[in-house]
Order: structure tokens, then C-alpha cells, then sequence
């Protein structure tokens, strides 16, 4: 049976990190039976992040879109149906969302002020109250360099969340189309894209950018039927 290296839950999503909930998400969708292995230590995965997955041959592969290509040598199909010219569009969408998204979702939950005590406790919890502070505070300002680095570091939050309208702008007007993001049916990009709204959804403190997510119906149904769609009742997410 495949191990899910994952980090914990968050709320009722399946993990703090919306890339572990991806993987969850193809791991379901493949059909493959497999079991969560919750971790806050990703020091000895492969890149030191997660997820990542031990199959039942004992290998450990890392980052969700290894271990798609994995699932889909095992024969998943994750975009059927689809044209070379929609393929190619979903990973236009998934990269949209991974690479752009993905680091305002780290910026409104590590670098506002007011988000981040919360954000602290709950991510490092585990450590010993005399080493929390130091600790969280030396990789918070690791991260915030990086992110000044990567150039959205450097816009205000307001500068952020416009441009982020535009990301969600898009993912709205697609909606208006068909249930998910390439029609009728689920695909890759859904499993990719909806991840991410929710961990925006799911910032555990009532930010503006998630605000902007939990008070849209479009999307909050979007993400609540790409889960059903693939993991089914929400009695199940949480203890696959």
C-alpha cells in the first residue's frame, strides 16, 4: 500500500499544505489504496518538503507532480478525453495557480502581522514554548526573504490581493462554463487549482484575500464539488 507522507489537517482541509491535499486528491482519483502518514518534519523527504509518497516497494518519491507521473505509469488517466490544445491549457491553469496563487497563500498567512501568531502556534505547536518563537521567527524571516526575492514580497497586501483578483477573475469566468475547469468532467487542473482556493478558504485567520474566497459562491462550490467529486462524502477526507 502507498504511504502519503502529508503534513496535518487544517480546519477541515485535509492538510496545512494544499500540495499534500493534491496528492490526496490523485491518489483517490487514481484508485490506488493507500493510507496518510501525518508529519511537521519534512527534513528527510526528497527536497525536504512534502508531500511525498513511500510506495509498496519501499521507494520514496517527492513533490505532487512526481507522484502524478508515478500514479500515472501505474495507468491513471488524469485528463481524459482531453485535446492536446486543452492539455496544454490545464498546464497553463495549474501553473497559474501553483506559481502564482500558491505564494500569495504563503504571503497572507507568514507575512501579515496579524495572521502570523496564529499561523505560529499552529504550525509549531510540537516545538517546546521556549524554542517556538526563535525558531518560527528565524525560518518566518528566511521565507520573507525569499519571497522579496521572488518579487511578491515586495507589493503591499492591497497591491497583492489585485492582483490575485485577476488569477481569480479567470478561474470564475471558467466556471460559468461548466462544473469544473476543462467541462464536465474532473481532471487534472481541478485536482491542481482547487487546492489552492481552498487553502486561501482556509487561512485560519479572516484575511481579505480569504474572505474574497470563502464569500464566493462559485468557487466555495467549486472546491466543496471537486472534493466530493474524488475523496466523496466529507466524512472521509480527513482519515483516508
Amino acid at each position: 500500500m502507498i504511504a502519503l507522507l502529508t503534513y496535518p489537517p487544517l480546519g477541515h482541509s485535509f492538510s496545512l499544505s494544499p500540495f499534500c491535499a493534491k496528492a490526496a486528491l490523485l491518489l483517490d482519483y487514481s484508485g490506488q489504496p493507500w493510507r496518510r502518514e501525518d508529519t511537521n518534519d519534512p527534513r528527510t523527504a526528497p527536497y525536504r518538503k512534502l508531500p511525498a509518497i513511500r510506495t509498496a516497494e519501499g521507494r520514496v518519491i517527492g513533490d505532487s507532480d512526481a507522484i502524478r507521473l508515478y500514479l500515472e505509469g501505474l495507468g491513471a488517466d488524469f485528463q481524459p478525453g482531453l485535446s492536446d490544445i486543452e492539455k496544454a491549457f490545464s498546464r497553463a491553469l495549474i501553473r497559474m495557480a501553483e506559481e502564482h496563487l500558491y505564494f500569495h497563500v504563503v504571503l497572507d498567512r507568514w507575512g501579515r502581522d496579524e495572521v502570523w501568531p496564529t499561523v505560529r502556534q499552529m504550525y509549531f505547536h510540537e516545538l517546546p514554548a521556549l524554542l517556538r518563537k526563535p525558531i518560527s521567527n528565524g525560518l518566518r524571516r528566511s521565507l520573507m526573504r525569499g519571497m522579496d526575492a521572488q518579487g511578491l514580497g515586495r507589493f503591499s497586501p492591497q497591491e497583492r490581493l489585485e492582483r490575485a483578483e485577476q488569477d481569480l477573475g479567470a478561474i470564475t469566468d471558467l466556471l460559468w462554463q461548466g462544473p469544473y475547469l476543462m467541462g464536465a468532467t474532473v481532471t487534472l487542473a481541478d485536482m491542481s487549482v482547487a487546492p489552492i482556493l481552498n487553502a486561501i478558504r482556509q487561512t485560519p485567520v479572516e484575511t481579505p484575500f480569504a474572505l474574497r474566497v470563502a464569500g464566493d459562491p462559485i468557487l466555495t462550490e467549486y472546491i466543496d464539488r471537486v472534493e466530493e467529486a474524488v475523496h466523496g462524502p466529507k466524512t472521509a477526507r480527513l482519515t483516508a
